[in-house]
């Protein structure tokens, strides 16, 4: 069975000063996440401030164990990369849930 981890990434920018600079550390977290962990990510909220951004990321699975830690772990980088200012929330779902 295959399973599905979906984690919001709410983070806080509180000494950048323009969307270039936003957009700069974005480009280089997104490219993290999907390097080092195979991540499909997006930014789904607050493309026109400067300070704040929701990045949504995506994790396919086999089994829950195994997706879990590997949320876990992309979890412990994103707060490694800003310690100040990230709020990470998941969920999880099976496939046979989400195509039901």
């Amino acid at each position: 069975m295959a399973f599905i981890c979906l984690l919001q990434i709410h983070l806080h920018f509180p000494d950048n000063g323009s969307l270039k600079g936003k957009r700069k550390e974005l480009q280089s977290l997104r490219e993290q996440l999907r390097h080092r962990f195979g991540a499909s990510v997006a930014e789904t909220d607050y493309q026109d401030l400067w300070q704040r951004s929701t990045l949504s990321a995506a994790l396919m699975g086999r089994d829950v164990h195994s997706l879990d830690e590997a949320a876990a772990k992309l979890t412990r980088y994103v707060e490694s990369q800003f310690p100040d200012g990230v709020r990470v929330e998941k969920g999880l779902i099976s496939a046979d849930e989400l195509l039901s």
